[in-house]
């Protein structure tokens, strides 16, 4: 059983002193020291709440988004996604077991508390409240129904329709859980081969939030019906959206 999901931040050494600071500002507090036995990991500390997102180390290549999903048995639910067509990687003891989806998402089970307080939206200025709210799953053309059809399985929440052709819908865990996933198919043009993820930011605002986070460093890429993408200090890109920071 999945009971809570953890967001991490793939960052490699040449980003760091980019990264760190800004998404530290975004998130309201500060980048807590690295964990005991791993030094690659480090988490964002809210300014209450619990922890939900992390930063890792890594090694080249560009900064990127992955899930770590808590359980509360490694094992029968690791063979329970692989049941599901997800395929094993790496495992550390019995801490966690790194997998990626059909489509080529890396994602992580871990085991953790069984209870988490989620964190209240940041207060930016002017007053305008922000949280990051979901993770969005960038889908090749192609790979749409056979991903979909293995998060619906994965992660045991809510599917919501979306009306717009490009989304094919959300997952929205039980209230009090600190992020959605969302499920965008990727236009013919993009060019990838693998599924991906972005952040998204929820803002009363998204406007203000948008350009109060390119005061603190990100590039605005672009805007459309309800999002504006930017780019943060090390070119990852995300965006800030008009879903209400107090959901899910």
């Amino acid at each position: 059983m999945i009971t809570w999901a953890h967001v991490i931040l793939d960052l490699p050494e040449a980003a760091r002193s980019a990264d760190e600071p800004f998404w530290s500002s975004v998130f309201g507090g500060s980048l807590a020291d690295p964990w005991d036995g791993h030094p690659e990991l480090a988490s964002f500390l809210p300014p209450a709440g619990d922890r939900s997102v992390h930063r890792q180390l890594v090694g080249d290549g560009p900064p990127r988004v992955h899930l770590d999903l808590e359980v509360d048995d490694l094992q029968a639910e690791t063979e329970r996604l692989r049941l599901l067509g997800a395929t094993p990687g790496r495992r550390v003891g019995e801490e966690w077991v790194t997998l990626s989806s059909p489509g080529g998402a890396v994602f992580c089970l871990v085991i953790g508390p069984a209870s988490q307080d989620r964190p209240p939206p940041v207060v930016g200025a002017g007053g305008v409240r922000r949280r990051l709210v979901q993770v969005c799953l960038d889908i090749p053309p192609g790979r749409s129904h056979e991903e979909a059809a293995f998060w619906r399985s994965v992660v045991p929440w809510r599917w919501e329709e979306v009306q717009d052709p490009e989304f094919l819908g959300r997952l929205v865990p039980p209230p009090g859980a600190p992020l959605q996933l969302l499920l965008q198919e990727l236009g013919p043009d993009d060019g990838g081969a693998t599924v991906r993820a972005h952040l998204d930011v929820g803002s009363d605002d998204r406007e203000a939030t948008a350009t109060e986070l390119v005061g603190l460093g990100a590039l605005r890429l672009g805007e459309g019906d309800g999002w504006v993408l930017l780019q943060d200090p090390a070119g990852m890109a995300f965006c800030v959206t008009a879903h209400p920071p107090d959901r899910p």
